[in-house]
């Protein structure tokens, strides 16, 4: 089983930059000289966040401390990252309930809707500056954050990361902040 996931991990990835190279352009900042600077050129991708990671936990936190297990309680997840700041990210519940038609044009209204709240996926690309991580998401599932970019507060516990998303796709209007805990696995 390790072995499928690996391989299947290594595909997304492949797929990942692949994507990412041909349909995003880089991403240009202001080099020091005035010159035009690639991301991976300006901006600092430390080893310890490259490799594959999988997902641990994945909450929103209420202004009252409570939590809602967004995915369920074990959600499963994969974060792919490349040494050049790509990345790939996709997060599932683990019992998703399967179209009736077999077709994925020919869903319910609830099947939709249970296909879009128990996933999540996006790719783009990532680096660490001023000890926050930064992200540029070139595409997303969730469409209102294709183009988004992001700044995140994060923790490390040994091979743990934790960070905050400030506006989470869900919750954001009634206070919520997401937390997400990832293992890296390389």
């Amino acid at each position: 089983m390790l072995l499928r996931t690996r391989c299947f991990a290594s595909g997304l990835f492949a797929l990942a930059l692949v994507v990412s190279m041909a349909h995003a352009g880089p991403a240009q900042e202001k080099h020091p000289s005035g010159a035009a600077a690639t991301m991976t050129e300006a901006a600092s991708v430390p080893a310890w966040l490259v490799g594959t990671w999988t997902l641990v936990r994945c909450d929103n936190v209420y202004p009252d401390g409570h939590r809602v297990e967004l995915y369920g309680p074990h959600p499963q997840g994969l974060w792919m990252i490349d040494a050049k700041g790509h990345y790939l990210m996709h997060i599932a519940r683990v019992q998703r309930t399967p179209f009736a038609s077999g077709d994925k044009s020919k869903g319910t209204a609830d099947e939709y809707r249970a296909a879009s709240l128990d996933s999540n996926s996006h790719f783009g690309s990532i680096h660490v500056e001023d000890g926050r991580i930064v992200t540029h998401i070139d595409q997303a599932s969730f469409p209102n954050w294709n183009g988004r970019d992001g700044k995140s507060s994060f923790t490390r516990d040994g091979n743990q990361l934790t960070y905050i998303v400030a506006k989470p796709s869900s919750g954001s209007g009634d206070g919520a902040h997401g937390e997400v805990v990832w293992q890296h696995v390389d």
